[in-house]
């Protein structure tokens, strides 16, 4: 816990923030100490609502001065703890809601930080354009947040990370100043770019403000398709000839196995079976095309070269939109659907796609070994290489023994992601839950020009000062 603000801090504060902007009160607090797999509860003396980038300012400016630490939080949908303040100003962005331009032209919309995902698609659509991040929170994870953390997806595969969707920003520094970098520019080469630095700097470095984003064409041909085969090493094999087969067009090629299909059938309500009987991996591809007609032409190619070169077992492919989205459910409730099984050691990595079936055999006969009994529940987007890999407590067995062993679990895991020259977070970041084993993976080298840049930036480590070096 950090030290207790002083009066004349949180008097100061109150000042700039004015009436409505800024909160004491035990209830309206509650939801934003709480992480929502309840993993992290938090405390703060202060929550402060800012409804401009010049508050922002000021608050972060008034910090500063006195060297008060910080929280910044989102959409309160991070996975790793990083947005929980353990006696920090907790700075919420939730009032910073304006889309401030939209132009199809330049094929670019400009957010701030509290707008959701869903609504930076519904934006785009207004102007038939589209934002190719889709998460299972796009209704409550924000702009700034997915920045923070830089964030994946399900379309990394063809867009990928939100580094590589970000034109411009405009952010607080940690000193308070702010920093005017909302281009619109596909090409800059003059010297650093600070953007880059912001982006997955899980609020370490400042406070993002607002975005420009990048936006595309809407595709209006699209195919969507649930997959049996038998192990990792086919689904693997019919990425590359999925890649092959429509030049680039794939949007999402999703791995799943039979347990955590199981988990979503038994605990979700509404969810079907996807073919007639079960196999032991799923594959779940999306290709998309501008062209009337190529992706589900695609599609039934690539299905019928898997049939016959006995990499698939069975298919199908959805027909309407709304069976698109039932075939999406099933893998977006992967986690939710894991939720009844109890006490869980979650992992979120990724190797190269090479060595996806490795990893995944590799680290499943260890779990076994070190967890007799463990439940396997892997899925994720096999097409850049992360896993979602998820060791559940034995079937009937109490939670507080296996809770109790998953820093000793995780090590194992991510010594074999490490040997592989894989990466412990891919997606999430690693905020409170990661920051000290990342050390343990990191060149000492590495370590020194990352804390390099951070005491540049932010010499008094107000921000976010528990997560990353």
């Amino acid at each position: 816990m950090t030290a207790p603000v002083p009066a004349d801090v949180l008097s100061r504060l109150k000042s700039v923030l004015g009436e409505g902007g800024w909160s004491q009160d035990p209830e309206r607090l509650a939801p934003k100490l709480l992480e929502w797999r309840d993993r992290w509860r938090g405390e703060t003396p202060f929550l402060a609502l800012p409804r401009s980038t010049e508050e922002v300012s000021a608050v972060v400016g008034i910090c500063f001065e006195a060297g008060v630490p910080i929280t910044t939080q989102g959409g309160n949908t991070g996975l790793v703890g990083g947005q929980i303040p353990m006696g920090e100003v907790l700075l919420s962005t939730e009032r910073l809601r304006a889309i401030r331009d939209i132009d199809a032209f330049d094929e670019v919309v400009v957010a701030e930080a509290g707008v959701t995902l869903a609504q930076v698609h519904e934006a785009a659509a207004s102007v038939r354009r589209r934002f190719p991040v889709g998460l299972a929170s796009e209704g409550t994870a924000t702009v700034g947040g997915v920045i923070s953390t830089n964030a994946g997806g399900t379309q990394v595969l063809r867009y990928g990370m939100v580094r590589n969707l970000v034109l411009g920003l405009e952010a607080v520094l940690p000193n308070g100043e702010v920093w005017n970098g909302l281009k619109r520019l596909r090409k800059d080469n003059t010297g650093y770019d600070l953007k880059q630095l912001l982006i997955g700097a899980e609020g370490t470095l400042g406070v993002v403000t607002a975005a420009a984003l990048k936006l595309y064409p809407v595709m209006v041909s699209r195919a969507v398709a649930m997959i049996g085969v038998e192990s990792p090493r086919a689904a693997i094999e019919l990425l590359s000839r999925a890649k092959e087969e429509t030049g680039g067009a794939v949007e999402g090629f999703e791995l799943m196995g039979r347990l955590g299909v199981e988990f979503a059938l038994k605990n979700i309500a509404g969810t079907r079976d996807p073919l007639g009987e079960p196999h032991p991996w799923y594959v779940l591809a999306e290709f998309a095309s501008g062209e009337a007609g190529s992706a589900e032409a695609a599609m039934e190619r690539f299905l019928g070269e898997g049939l016959e070169a006995g990499l698939i077992r069975d298919a199908v492919v959805a027909q309407t939109e709304a069976q698109a989205k039932a075939l999406w459910a099933i893998r977006e409730n992967q986690s939710p659907a894991q939720k009844p099984e109890g006490a869980t050691w979650k992992h979120d990595v990724s190797v190269p796609v090479s060595r996806v079936a490795d990893f995944l055999d590799e680290a499943t006969a260890a779990m076994q070994a070190f967890a007799p009994g463990c439940r396997i529940a892997a899925f994720g987007h096999v097409g850049d290489g992360n896993i979602h890999y998820d060791v559940i407590r034995p079937d009937g067995a109490p939670d507080a023994p296996h809770a109790a062993r998953r820093d000793q679990g995780s090590r194992i895991v991510h010594d074999i992601v490490a040997s592989m020259g894989g990466s412990i977070s891919a997606e999430h970041g690693l905020g409170a839950m990661k920051t000290e084993e990342a050390r343990r993976y990191k060149s000492p080298v590495e370590v020194a020009a990352l804390e390099a840049v951070r005491a540049a930036l932010d010499p008094k480590r107000i921000m976010n000062p528990r997560v990353l070096f």
